[in-house]
C-alpha cells in the first residue's frame, strides 16, 4: 500500500508544487505518492508559476505539467501525511474538519526539518531570489521526509 503525500500552500501555484515535484524526486513513487493542492481556488486547473517550473527545472526537476487544484475535505481520506507550507494554510486546512485523526495527519512542512524557521515564505510577489530561497527550504525539508518515510 502507497503512502499519500500531499503538500498545500495557498494558490498551489507556487510552494506546493516545488514540495510535490521535489519529493517526487528524492521518493520510489511505487511506495510513496505525492500531490499538491493549495486553500483558495484562485488558479485552478493552471500551470504552477514560471518562476516555480524555472527554479525546479535549475536543479533537474519539472512540474511544468502539474494543475492547480483546490484542497478538499475528500483529501483527508486520501492522504496520510497533509503538509502545510505555513500557519495560515494550516489552520485553514484544520478549520474543514473537527474529526482529531484527519488533524493529526497535517503537520507544518518546516517541522521535518531542523530549522529555525517554520514557515515557508510565499514568494508570489518576490523577486527570482525568493523563489531560490523557497526551493532550498523546501528541499531540506524532503530530505528529512524521503529519509524518514523509506
Amino acid at each position: 500500500m502507497k503512502t499519500k503525500i500531499l503538500m498545500v500552500c495557498l494558490g498551489n501555484i507556487c510552494r506546493s508544487p516545488l514540495a510535490e515535484g521535489i519529493l517526487k524526486s528524492k521518493v520510489n513513487s511505487e511506495q510513496i505518492f505525492v500531490d499538491s493542492a493549495g486553500t483558495a481556488g484562485y488558479h485552478i486547473g493552471n500551470m504552477p508559476d514560471i518562476r516555480s517550473i524555472a527554479v525546479a527545472q535549475k536543479y533537474g526537476i519539472d512540474i511544468h505539467q502539474q494543475k492547480c487544484r483546490k484542497f478538499s475535505f475528500k483529501d483527508f481520506q486520501e492522504f496520510d501525511i497533509i503538509y502545510a507550507m505555513d500557519k495560515s494554510n494550516y489552520k485553514n486546512i484544520i478549520a474543514l474538519t473537527s474529526n482529531k485523526k484527519d488533524i493529526a495527519k497535517v503537520k507544518l512542512l518546516l517541522s521535518e526539518s531542523n530549522t529555525e524557521i517554520t514557515e515557508v515564505p510565499d514568494p508570489y510577489y518576490d523577486k527570482d531570489e525568493g523563489f531560490e530561497h523557497v526551493f532550498q527550504l523546501i528541499d531540506k525539508a524532503c530530505n528529512a521526509i524521503a529519509k524518514k518515510i523509506q
